[in-house]
């Protein structure tokens, strides 16, 4: 039998885990930094006009690839491709770099590994971006605290696609299609 210990919720439930499952170290990781509230977030795609995406990919069964899909499709964002190793995506000229952008994008959306966000922060302010989202499942607490004593806000372990599409109706809570067709007017 598997030793297991008691584990302490967020919301104060205790229950029982298997001592070494990966469950069990996560919550008991401490992640102590806080990033924006779901209103100031919608506030932040909102205001946002463009986004350019850092490690977008050209292959399909990546990640940033079905999230710059969705974005071409469902907003009126101006996107712009980040990638040194790549020349086109989605027919889209891609760029060597955020410096390479002829634009001061309002939000860099980042696919990187989160030992590769400390530089990614000093690229964004280097170029002027305000914002800089860090892809779902990545997650780096000192560069979230950095970035933010440099004057940006930071949103990180957030996808950028299912936080559009659940704030404009889009999404189940889970994150699935609700398949929703409304009249609404859409938020953008």
């Amino acid at each position: 039998m598997t030793d297991s210990a008691p584990t302490t919720l967020a919301n104060g439930l205790t229950c029982e885990l298997p001592a070494g499952s990966p469950l069990a170290k996560l919550l008991r990781s401490t992640r102590t930094w806080v990033g924006p509230s779901a209103t100031q977030r919608l506030g932040i795609l909102r205001r946002a006009k463009s986004v350019a995406i850092v490690g977008a990919s050209p292959n399909p069964a990546r990640s940033s690839y079905f999230v710059a899909t969705y974005l071409q499709q469902s907003s009126d964002y101006d996107l712009y491709f980040v990638n040194p190793n790549a020349d086109e995506i989605l027919g889209q000229k891609v760029y060597r770099s955020l410096a390479d952008l002829p634009v001061v994008p309002d939000i860099v959306d980042v696919f990187r590994r989160a030992s590769d966000i400390p530089q990614v922060i000093d690229d964004v302010v280097a170029v002027g971006a305000p914002t800089v989202w860090v892809q779902l499942g990545i997650w780096n607490e000192e560069a979230a605290r950095y970035g933010e004593s440099l004057g940006l806000t930071v949103v990180m372990d957030r996808c950028l696609k299912v936080e559009h599409a659940r704030f404009h109706g889009g999404l189940h809570l889970l994150g699935f299609d609700t398949g929703q067709i409304s009249a609404r007017p859409q938020l953008r």
